[in-house]
């Protein structure tokens, strides 16, 4: 029999298939479509919006104050930081500003929220590589330790509605500091042996090197902020070329990357997270007196005018544009959610992979659903 023939005979065909929707413990709800050649990604699609809740319409029916609970809901892994963003933008539009007490209560709340979204975030994107279950305890054990002290501070564990126009809903109990310098300490040793799990380890040098490399250019094309952006070799944080707060006060370093790859990117948010302890620890040994809440009503009726604020979240820049017309609701809310647009830059990271690599990409890229759809 002539096998050559038959060989020439034989012809390929792409096709599309879904990953997802997945379930929202993962990611969020989140479809991809990927049109393969074999296992080879030639092309892919992002659904979004399974999540979606008109968050943005509710705000022009509640007043400033009520809307504070709604940030919580965005990026659910780190809603101090949201409260932050939001509240700041309030107080930018009304032209107003909080004490140097409560400015570093909330740099510590935000800080300890940065770091408790990346050990969630670095030991879930282990787990989308197959460390089924290790990492991810060993995660969850270190994230407690802060999840506790907020519980302890507002009497919430994830959505902790605890910033205010003007200062925070409660002052630090008695025995906080003391409690925020064993956390630091406690913390430190286990950021290096969570790095040493990993990088030591060569199935995951070998799926993260290499791969979904995102270079400075394409990042800032795509509006890309955050690790990913620093992963990139681009060094921009609004905590240091924009500073909000009283970051300006503190000494730290931004750690960037070199191939933008998801190595990079996964080496990135370890090193933010020793630079957050040190944020946090100038911050407590300095707090200043004085009572960081606010004693105003809950109503607020800004000027009429506009006003936007973006502060450095976890995964990016949160930016809230907020428009009044003189009454105690938002005439108009907009959210920049940072995960919109490094999501936005997937289809481009993944084709070329293989479908394994496409789902180490999208782990590395640490995005969180509730504020891409909003």
């Amino acid at each position: 029999m002539d096998y050559t023939s038959v060989k020439e005979d034989i012809t390929t065909e792409e096709f599309w298939v879904n990953m997802g929707p997945q379930h929202p413990s993962t990611h969020g709800v989140l479809r991809l479509e990927l049109k393969l050649s074999g296992e080879t990604v030639v092309d892919s699609i992002v659904h979004i919006g399974y999540l979606h809740r008109s968050i943005e319409k509710i705000a022009e029916k509640r007043s400033y104050t009520q809307f504070i609970p709604f940030t919580d809901r965005l990026d659910y892994l780190a809603s101090m930081n949201n409260n932050l963003a939001y509240v700041l933008a309030v107080e930018k539009l009304m032209g107003i500003e909080a004490n140097d007490r409560a400015k570093y209560i909330r740099v510590i709340m935000a800080e300890l929220n940065r770091i408790a979204s990346h050990l969630f975030g670095v030991t879930t994107f282990t787990q989308d590589l197959g460390a089924f279950a290790t990492p991810l305890f060993y995660g969850m054990r270190e994230r407690e330790k802060i999840v506790e002290f907020f519980d302890s501070v507002c009497g919430q564990r994830l959505t902790y509605n605890y910033m205010r126009i003007g200062g925070v809903s409660h002052d630090l109990p008695a025995g906080s500091e003391e409690k925020i310098k064993k956390i630091i300490a406690y913390m430190r040793p286990k950021i290096d042996d969570l790095e040493a799990m990993f990088s030591k380890n060569p199935i995951f040098t070998a799926r993260t090197k290499g791969v979904g490399t995102l270079t400075a250019e394409k990042a800032v094309n795509y509006g890309v902020t955050g690790p990913n952006l620093r992963a990139s070799g681009v060094k921009w944080d609004l905590r240091k070329d924009e500073p909000y707060s009283c970051y300006d006060k503190f000494t730290f370093d931004i750690p960037t990357g070199s191939n933008g790859d998801s190595w990079d990117r996964y080496k990135v948010r370890m090193e933010e997270m020793r630079q957050s302890l040190r944020i946090i620890e100038q911050a407590v040994g300095g707090i200043p007196e004085g009572d960081p809440t606010i004693k105003a009503g809950k109503i607020f009726r800004p000027a009429p005018g506009q006003a936007y604020m973006r502060s450095e979240n976890p995964r990016g820049e949160l930016g809230f544009y907020i428009v009044s017309d003189g009454s105690p609701m938002p005439y108009r809310l907009k959210i920049r959610a940072p995960s919109f647009s490094n999501i936005s830059v997937l289809p481009e990271l993944i084709k070329g992979l293989k479908v394994a690599d496409a789902v180490c990409v999208l782990g590395s890229l640490d995005v969180v659903m509730g504020e891409i759809d909003r």
